[in-house]
Formats: C-alpha cells, structure tokens, sequence
C-alpha cells in the first residue's frame, strides 16, 4: 500500500535515535524543572510583593522569560550555538542540543509554575502566616505542597513540548529521531522511515500524558 517497503528499515539505527530521544528528553526535563521551579516561585513570590524594586525585578524577570518563549524554538538553537559550544563544547548531536533545549523550556515551565502557585488558596496561605511561619517555610511546606498536581501538570506539558523541541533539532543535526525522520525521511524520501519516526513520537508523547496524568490524579486531594 502506497508503495510502501518496511523490509528498508535499518532497525538499529532507529533504535539508537530513539535512544537518543530518550537521552535529550530526559536530561533536558531534568534540568528545565531545576531551572524553571525555583524561577516561577522567585516570579510568583516578586509578583505578590508591594515594594517598588521587587516589583521592578518581577518586570524585569517577567520580560526575560516572555522573550525566551516567543523566539521559535528552531532560531534559538541556531542563535545559541556559540554559548552552547562554550558550555558542553559542541553545537550538534544529543550533547550540543540539550542547553538550548533547557532555555527554551524552563521560562515556560516557569510561568506554568507561577500559574499553579497563583491557584493556591489564599487563606491557607495566611493561616500559615498567622501561625509565624517564615517565607521559606510557607514555600516548602505549604505552597509547593497545596499546588503539587498543578506542578505535575504543567511538568507534564514541558515534557510534552521538548518531545516536539528535540524533533526540532533534527533541523541542525541535533540527533534522535527528528534527525532521521529528515534525514531519510525528507532528503532521501524514505517515507517508511518518517513514518516509523512520527509513530514512534505519538507512541512517546501518549505514555508521558497517561504517567502524567495518572500523577496529577494521585496527588490530587477529593
């Protein structure tokens, strides 16, 4: 059908690019979520604040993580290269591609922190100040925690979006799948390959929504 042949495949290069997926996605999810949780607390925690040079630095911070995410993610990695190299010393490849796939993601991550901080009710928030907490034992103990399958959720879209980022990459020789859908795919026209490829992306995308799901459903209270 559609003159399709799956006997072409080299199942072991497909393999090692799914690995590589596998590689970029999770060492780029672990770094935007140390980035982006404490940048989203500093956003939310600035945004409450009624002092004049905290709110300037909330605008400041604020401008930063918009302009990080408005720039398409396949020019940041291009405009990144000579900071990427400085970095890990390489632009290409699961190494070269894992710095900008973090600054692309932890500003969005970010404000997805700063929206599930925003949705904590107020009055849990006071009770805790009444009782003499301090700012970092209110963060820690009471407003993490209250908005923890808020947290989960916007984890689980940033994952999501670095599944298409790292697909992106392939652009630049950024490895993974991505590299070999257009490699094969595109230049070769091997539509088998970019098949398998796409399919192997909807596969991924589908089990890290269902595990995150299932976790914002645990840990949200009835």
């Amino acid at each position: 059908m559609w003159g399709l042949d799956f006997s072409v495949l080299d199942w072991n290069e497909i393999g090692v690019a799914s690995l590589d997926t596998l590689k970029m996605l999770v060492a780029s999810a672990v770094f935007t979520f140390i980035l982006g949780l404490p940048l989203g607390v500093l956003l939310y925690q600035c945004s409450r604040s009624s002092s004049g040079g905290v709110r300037a630095v909330y605008n400041i911070l604020s401008v930063i993580v918009n302009i990080l995410r408005s720039v398409p993610f396949i020019i940041l990695i291009v405009a990144l290269i000579p900071f990427t190299v400085s970095i890990v010393g390489v632009s290409y490849g699961v190494l070269g591609t894992i710095p900008p796939l973090v600054i692309g993601a932890a500003p969005f991550f970010a404000r997805l922190v700063e929206t599930s901080l925003r949705e904590v009710d107020r009055g849990v928030l006071e009770a805790a100040q009444s009782m003499g907490a301090s700012t970092w034992q209110i963060i820690l103990k009471v407003l993490l925690p209250e908005a923890r399958p808020g947290l989960l959720a916007g984890l689980t879209i940033t994952v999501v979006t670095l599944v298409s980022y790292t697909t992106m990459s392939g652009m630049v020789g950024g490895g993974g799948l991505g590299d070999l859908a257009i490699r094969y795919g595109y230049y070769r026209y091997q539509k088998e390959v970019m098949i398998i490829s796409v399919l192997a992306m909807i596969v991924l995308v589908q089990l890290l929504q269902m595990a995150g799901d299932r976790l914002v459903r645990h840990f949200t209270r009835k």
